[in-house]
């Protein structure tokens, strides 16, 4: 196997994982702290916005390699091992996946607070 498939691959199992993680943080089973930490990054991972925008060379990419795997692999360490595991098959039979809008309207406040800083910023060094 190439290594554009192993990365194909590696990409769908992250999808299902997060998707478990999003079933996962609504069964009462599941620790507090766990739910806060699932629903944290689950909400981030489904937002269609990210915190460093694509575009960014380099680093619009970490969030989606590093940042999104790490939080994946925390949360799972949280949850129940028999939870996960129906989770995951529920996840893997699933069809439709949602999108947090919240999490999106979050990212895109951070962006524009940001924004009306530098704006501010520049305005008064001028």
């Amino acid at each position: 196997m190439g290594p554009i498939r192993r990365l194909e691959s590696w990409a769908r199992r992250l999808k299902v994982e997060v998707y478990a993680l999003y079933l996962a943080y609504k069964d009462p089973r599941v620790p507090w702290y766990a739910r806060v930490f699932a629903a944290v990054v689950v909400g981030y991972a489904f937002s269609p916005i990210d915190l460093i925008p694509d575009v960014v060379p380099v680093l619009g990419y970490l969030d989606d390699l590093i940042l999104i795997p790490l939080g994946v692999a925390l949360a799972i360490k949280m949850i129940p091992p028999q939870v996960l595991s129906e989770c995951r098959q529920k996840a893997r039979d699933a069809k439709d996946r949602p999108v947090n809008k919240v999490a999106a309207v979050v990212v895109l406040a951070i962006w524009v607070a940001l924004a009306a800083l530098a704006v501010w910023l520049v305005a008064r060094a001028f």
